[in-house]
């Protein structure tokens, strides 16, 4: 049904302040783009990042400015466009040897151009020249992302003086004995560390030169990716770093598409694995109060299909909403890739542009997370257990020593898909953060192995004791045979001989409790809490079929006869009310295959067409994002529920509502729309200031919404809806 037409006055130009004071600026979502401003890209959340430091930098600046955005910047601390720095243009010396090199002599590039780098003084100084003229800009909000050094690096010229200058004694290579391997992976975890840490206390001390308060990010990837893709990275203790005042969880489909082990079958679990790298990353800045935003991403690097690129967007978008207490997004990175590239299609050769519908999809929900608020809300099942983690996962990836192996970070999914598979939202909790009190607070029982990581300190032990103590149940999963469990570190040094970092935990536990081999039914009361010790590796869990029923009895009666947490549930699929938003994955692989049902009326948000439903049912393997009219607080209000847009200047009398409506030109608009009752007139007027042709309207009377679809301007879409 075509809209009927009346006039309306002038687009009123949307209030936006340019003064360098940007944090009065909203900056509940945003997205990066190193590209100026388009309108076929013009996303309209709060904040873009500009990315990158070249000769268009100001004008790009300039640009995004002018279009109302809040204008934050971003760039690779381990790799960007740094050719200036490598090709001597900077300071008259050219710095490939800063390069990180593999064992065989190979520098490790990122692109053509320019290599992962070894963040050398040198190096430091020239990011200091970029940050320089990033708030030359006016800019006061940093973001430096990825921090990484690749595991297999490490043989470079640059690398060495480091390792010099940071232990005092000839480097060692690292594939010549496990301690190597871990010195090298320390001292490359210490150099990210080091390079933040001194570029943001820089940021900072020249913003006050200027009269502003810069604030620093880092944009980084989960504990759990890096493990597994044998990356080094400072991680967790980045939460505690003076001047760093939070993260992006740079979690999509290309990290969590990597394949794991469950139940003895190896392949890609992209919900499940993106549910726990959000956990992993939000249980980094939890207990501190940093600030945290969740990305995801319509499509990846790697080339795939449209339909995959939807298919795993879906999984990974529904597993970054289960996390109540984040409401801050980064919405997409390169927009300009998604809206202007041409990926594969199914069946075709031919690449293809992003689809009509995909993109009204794809609108919808990251439009959505301008409107959904941080809550108390939880999800359904059995809240209470978490897997300890630290950052010393990233050393032991490579290289492997003594024949043991960890295949695709077994050591870790064998702990956590047993129990997410079967719909317990497990969480993760940092070694690192065991020092605050809000790390275990809401933890009845935690698992842990020293299999495939190790504790970086005495501290780590006495807090779990502590816990424990209190009322805390632990299961200990390990033989403790890998062969980085005799590195020279502090459990084996100045007065300790100790053989396993455990023998030191255990004695804290219980005397003696170092010689008992396997405490798995009986385990033994420490304090107001209890312990399980299992010798087995948790990898064992998984590589096989069928291993893990003694683990999840072992579980059970932790939860509920030593913790008295409750009845421990299982069942098929993760459910979160959050707001008026239903958040479900019904997972496969699980205690059954059964569909789950919401009752409705409920909005259809992965649908382009918005439906109204009396009742959604998701398959297994299959997610839902749902708007819940049922809880719709005020009945009679005028409110957008879901759009393919952002509305701006909304006006409401008893006569008319009135709004509108910006979003990427030439992408197609689908709203629904509460109204007190049926609409007499619907007005859409184009910025040329002609009537809308394309707009269409249904009027839905049983949920009293309106569904209208019209063609998407940049500059904004003038509706008038009268009653």
């Amino acid at each position: 049904m075509h809209a009927k037409i009346i006039s309306l006055v002038a687009l009123m130009a949307v209030p936006f302040s340019c003064a360098f004071a940007q944090e009065r600026l909203p900056e509940k979502t945003s997205f990066q783009e190193a590209a100026g401003w388009e309108a076929d890209y013009d996303v309209r959340s709060d904040v873009v990042m500009v990315y990158g430091v070249n000769s268009s930098f100001e004008n790009r600046v300039k640009l995004w400015r002018e279009k109302g955005y809040n204008v934050q910047f971003m760039t690779g601390i381990a790799w960007g466009e740094y050719q200036d720095y490598f090709t001597g243009k900077f300071d008259g010396k050219t710095h490939f040897e800063d390069g990180q090199v593999e064992r065989n002599g190979q520098t490790i590039w990122h692109g053509k151009d320019v290599p992962y780098i070894v963040p050398s003084d040198a190096f430091l100084t020239y990011m200091k020249s970029l940050i320089r003229r990033v708030i030359d800009a006016g800019i006061d909000t940093i973001f430096l992302e990825e921090p990484e050094f690749w595991a297999r690096a490490g043989y470079s010229e640059s690398f060495k003086k480091e390792w010099d200058k940071y232990y005092g004694f000839p480097w060692q290579a690292q594939h010549e004995s496990p301690e190597a391997t871990y010195l090298s992976s320390k001292l490359k975890y210490h150099l990210y560390f080091k390079a933040l840490q001194e570029v943001f206390l820089y940021a900072r001390a020249y913003g006050e030169t200027k009269g502003m308060k810069v604030r620093c990010f880092v944009p980084t990837h989960s504990l759990l990716n890096y493990s597994s893709w044998q990356i080094v990275s400072p991680e967790a203790s980045l939460a505690a770093l003076e001047g760093m005042d939070g993260y992006i969880a740079q979690v999509w489909t290309g990290t969590s598409r990597e394949p794991t082990y469950f139940n003895g079958s190896m392949k890609e679990r992209v919900f499940e694995n993106a549910f726990l790298e959000y956990g992993s990353m939000l249980s980094m800045t939890a207990p501190t109060g940093r600030k945290m935003y969740f990305l995801s991403d319509p499509i990846e690097d790697r080339s795939r299909t449209w339909d995959d690129y939807k298919k795993n967007y879906q999984a990974t978008f529904t597993a970054e909403l289960m996390y109540p207490s984040v409401e801050n997004f980064e919405v997409m990175p390169w927009p300009r890739r998604i809206y202007k590239g041409r990926f594969p299609v199914a069946g075709s050769e031919e690449r293809q542009p992003i689809s009509p519908a995909y993109a009204t999809q794809m609108q919808v929900m990251v439009n959505s997370l301008n409107a959904i608020r941080a809550s108390d809300d939880s999800i359904d099942g059995s809240v209470g257990i978490a897997v300890l983690v630290a950052n010393s996962m990233m050393f032991q990836r490579f290289p492997t020593h003594a024949g043991y192996e960890d295949p695709r970070l077994s050591n870790f999914y064998g702990m956590a898909l047993p129990l997410l598979k079967r719909g317990i939202p497990v969480q993760t909790v940092h070694m690192e953060n065991l020092g605050f009190s809000e790390s275990l607070r809401q933890v009845k029982v935690l698992v842990m192995s020293y299999a495939n990581m190790k504790p970086p300190s005495r501290d780590v032990h006495k807090q779990l004791a502590a816990w424990v103590n209190n009322g805390g149940v632990l299961i200990y999963y390990g033989r403790d045979d890998d062969p980085f469990q005799g590195v020279k570190e502090w459990w084996n040094s100045n007065g300790l001989n100790l053989k396993r970092p455990s023998d030191d935990l255990f004695s804290l536990l219980k005397p003696d409790a170092a010689k008992l081999t396997d405490v798995r039914e009986q385990g033994f009361a420490c304090g107001k809490g209890f312990v399980f010790i299992v010798r087995k590796d948790p990898k064992e869990l998984v590589l096989e079929k069928d291993k893990d029923a003694t683990f999840l009895e072992q579980v059970r009666l932790a939860y509920e006869e030593k913790a008295k947490a409750g009845k421990l549930v299982f069942k098929n699929h993760l459910y979160l009310k959050r707001g008026p938003y239903d958040v479900l994955a019904v997972m496969d692989e699980s205690v059954s295959n059964e569909p789950f049902t919401v009752q409705g009326p409920v909005i259809d948000l992965f649908d382009p067409k918005l439906p109204v439903l009396e009742k959604k049912t998701v398959a297994c393997g299959e997610q839902a994002y749902l708007y819940n009219l049922n809880r719709i607080t005020d009945k009679d209000s005028m409110l957008v529920l879901a759009s393919a847009c952002r509305v701006y200047d909304e006006k409401k009398t008893e006569e008319s509502y009135r709004f509108v409506a910006k979003s990427p030109s030439n992408t197609q608009n689908a709203m629904r729309i509460r109204l007190p009752k049926a609409p007499k007139a619907i007005t859409v007027i184009n910025p040329d200031g002609d009537a809308a042709e394309d707009a269409e309207y249904t009027w839905d009377a049983a949920s009293r919404t309106l569904f209208l679809s019209f063609r998407n301007y940049s500059e904004g879409v003038e509706v008038e809806i009268g009653f």
